[in-house]
């Protein structure tokens, strides 16, 4: 198919493979945007692709953006992917239908996310499906500029496709948490940066997400301080089934939507409590 698929690395040996497995033969071109990783990840990315570059990591976006605009893509169609991410069957033969049509209805698409946590899908919690945009024309599509939870935008028609993006997390629950303290920080700064109410222009970013976007700044962060975690755990964990993910779904749910929402709670009090 003629898509150009960008995927960013650091230390990914083990994921990298499995990706890369997964649009193997499917598209076009395969680009890794590495960003100066001390293990076997372009060692195992060369068995699948000889385009591979390096870029010193600054943030999600500026990594992608920086992607798109330097590197040789021969194609029309761009679709990102994170090295732990593969794509399922199903969203390949979505894929291979539109591309088999000579007009082709769309100027990108959005794709469901499905997260496998400690191998098990987590299906409650409203956590899925989630839309993400994720394939568009080169020309129609971009990261917005944002610190932290940087969606793609785009201005072009929107379409949604059948099939999965499969998220595997399994992690070190001492560096997910260092991970999650880093992307606190970066959230409260957004949040605390936002002029507009919304953290960010939200008019080009597809309907679902927009959605959430909105809810976020327009509901949730009106709630008091330290006791949105609370309502936000019981909306998901309760009345959104999140209880029905069995007890991996019980820490994702507790970490995800209760202690991360409460380490952004404290940056956001820290940050105004000393300035």
């Amino acid at each position: 198919m003629p898509i150009s698929v960008i995927i960013l690395t650091y230390n990914e040996e083990k994921n990298i493979e499995a990706c890369l497995g997964s649009v193997y033969g499917h598209a076009e071109e395969v680009f890794i945007v590495d960003s100066l990783s001390t293990d076997r990840t372009l060692e195992v990315a060369r068995k699948y692709t000889d385009k591979i570059y390096q870029h010193a990591f600054e943030n999600y976006s500026a990594q992608r953006n920086w992607a798109q605009d330097n590197l040789p893509i021969k194609n029309e169609w761009i679709f990102h992917l994170d090295a732990d991410e593969r794509v399922t069957p199903e969203l390949m033969d979505s894929l291979s239908r539109v591309f088999s049509d000579s007009k082709i209805g769309a100027d990108a698409f959005l794709v469901s996310r499905r997260t496998i946590f400690r191998n098990r899908w987590i299906r409650f919690g409203g956590h899925y499906p989630v839309y993400h945009l994720r394939i568009y024309r080169k020309n129609f599509g971009r990261c917005e500029a944002r610190l932290y939870d940087q969606h793609f935008t785009s201005e072009g028609k929107i379409v949604q496709l059948e099939g999965d993006i499969i998220n595997i997390i399994t992690p070190d629950l001492k560096l997910w948490r260092a991970l999650h303290k880093k992307w606190a920080y970066l959230e409260a700064k957004d949040y605390l940066l936002s002029t507009d109410g919304s953290g960010a222009n939200v008019n080009s970013l597809a309907e679902p997400i927009k959605k959430r976007r909105i809810y976020r700044y327009q509901f949730y962060y009106k709630m008091p301080l330290f006791l949105r975690p609370f309502f936000y755990f019981f909306y998901r964990y309760i009345i959104r089934l999140g209880f029905l993910d069995g007890w991996q779904g019980l820490v994702f749910h507790f970490w995800h939507g209760f202690w991360y929402r409460l380490m952004v709670d404290i940056e956001i009090f820290n940050a105004r409590r000393f300035r």
